[in-house]
């Protein structure tokens, strides 16, 4: 059996920066063991699986560890891979997904727009040892959705973390958000998954389903700018909509091939 795979720099106009998925169009889903050993050999933040329905696409993704309830920058790779190299018509693709609906994706101008639900975070107690994991420097401020985030003083503080992963991977939480006000946007962050098999995200569209409703309120507007500060760097433009998220940004082609399966 041979399987298309391609791989996509999610959030960045040029190549090694944003950051990197795996996406492998299917006619029908492999056993999910099959598609979990994929995603290991793989070894990207997310493999990004896809089967055609007669409305769109069923999705789904995989890290190394495990298959995660949601994936943003895998979403926007799988987008970029239909409408650039496999021939879709039309200008928004409707993905099915179990555990967050459905997700629209168009595409506008050289960007592609994700419609994905609204996670505002919740204000909680520090957890023990969860700040001191990720450095001196203590945060302002301590909130919990699907993942703990943690809201710093500046963009500097935020570059500065050196986290202990061993630390963090022990949390009960998929990953951690650190974010601050940005320099030159409005606002920055870096995402932490160490128990999922992902120290550090490069640029995590899931996190800013979080990001995105705090922010605007913080700031009293529904349309932001935000870069997520990892060495390969991400860009997105963002907007809040009532319990949705508008995340943009751009995508480019990596690599396009094939898996050989044998069973």
């Amino acid at each position: 059996m041979t399987i298309p795979i391609y791989q996509a720099d999610a959030f960045t106009d040029r190549l090694f920066g944003g950051n990197p998925a795996a996406i492998c169009p299917l006619t029908e889903w492999l056993p999910d063991v099959t598609m979990q050993m994929i995603a290991v050999e793989n070894n990207l933040a997310e493999t990004a699986f896809f089967v055609k329905t007669d409305t769109g696409y069923k999705l789904r993704w995989f890290t190394p560890e495990y298959e995660i309830d949601l994936c943003g920058h895998a979403t926007l790779a799988a987008a970029h891979i239909l409408f650039t190299e496999l021939g879709f018509e039309g200008d928004e693709i409707h993905f099915e997904t179990v555990k967050a609906g459905t997700l629209h994706i168009k595409r506008v101008g050289d960007k592609y727009t994700m419609d994905f639900p609204s996670r505002p975070p919740i204000p909680i107690e520090p957890p023990n040892g969860l700040a001191e994991a990720l450095g001196e420097k203590q945060p302002q401020a301590f909130f919990r959705s699907r993942d703990y985030f943690l809201v710093y003083e500046s963009e500097k503080d935020i570059k500065d973390i050196t986290p202990d992963f061993f630390a963090l991977s022990k949390m009960d939480t998929v990953g951690v958000i650190v974010t601050a006000p940005g320099d030159h946007s409005d606002f920055v962050s870096r995402f932490f998954a160490p128990g999922a098999g992902i120290p550090e995200d490069p640029v995590t569209g899931s996190a800013h389903c979080n990001l995105i409703p705090y922010w605007a309120k913080k700031l009293g507007k529904n349309t932001l700018h935000a870069y997520q500060i990892s060495s390969r760097r991400g860009e997105l433009w963002c907007e809040l909509k009532g319990d949705r998220v508008l995340m943009s940004g751009k995508a480019v082609t990596y690599l396009r091939g094939q898996i050989s399966i044998s069973y």
